[in-house]
């Protein structure tokens, strides 16, 4: 990382991806090799209601009132955290922007500090696989280690090989047909997203049906060239 990097040149990227496709772990790999800070909406949401900044009363007025967060206020919160010194080194936005509207209003915010988006990473899947690849997943009640009916089953039938717990959890949202939905409804939000950006020059499109090292090695190619433009 490097440390002579102000918000105005350090790199901002979007990590675009379904359900399942393993956005949060690859922008963990991300943070620990390249130094950059994952920002997600709800945890800068939650994060200003808790710091009481402007932008974040505004957000929990909204909010305790049953509505929605307007761009506008959420762009104010970026815009904030985005100046936090740990920020220099570099971003990846999770979960913004979901529209076009947003994507334009996330570009005129960054060019009043001088920024620009360096790249949009579309981590691509095959829908039939990653539907099968979702539906089994489970979880330790526990201890929260992952599992699968397919890929990662537990040495002992119902027991955790992590802790020995042995009440295992799935996600109500977790089955065949609700994943079915959260996929067509991912792919018809984001493809507007995926067209503005190649538009931009800036969208890079990742395989990430491969192996979480595998992707990690794409993707980290792709970061590094996108950090030098």
């Amino acid at each position: 990382m490097d440390g002579a990097r102000t918000p105005a040149t350090c790199p901002v990227l979007i990590l675009l991806g379904p359900p399942g496709a393993g956005k949060g772990t690859q922008a963990r790999m991300l943070e620990e090799r390249f130094g950059y800070v994952q920002l997600s909406t709800g945890d800068l949401l939650r994060a200003a209601v808790a710091a009481g900044t402007e932008a974040g009363q505004a957000a929990d007025a909204v909010m305790k009132s049953g509505g929605l967060v307007s761009d506008d206020i959420v762009i104010a919160i970026l815009r904030d955290r985005l100046a936090q010194p740990d920020c220099t080194g570099g971003v990846i936005l999770d979960g913004f922007p979901r529209t076009t509207v947003q994507a334009e209003a996330l570009d005129a915010m960054l060019q009043e500090t001088g920024q620009r988006i360096n790249a949009a990473i579309s981590l691509e899947v095959d829908d039939a696989a990653m539907v099968h690849r979702i539906a089994g997943r489970y979880t330790c009640g526990n201890c929260g280690e992952g599992y699968h009916d397919r890929f990662k089953r537990p040495t002992v039938e119902g027991v955790c090989d992590k802790c020995g717990g042995t009440e295992m959890k799935r996600r109500a949202d977790d089955t065949v047909e609700a994943v079915s939905t959260r996929l067509e409804a991912y792919h018809a939000q984001t493809a507007p997203l995926i067209t503005y950006y190649a538009g931009q020059d800036v969208l890079e499109r990742v395989g990430a049906m491969g192996s979480i090292d595998e992707i990690a090695t794409t993707l980290g190619n792709v970061v590094k060239a996108a950090a030098a433009r």
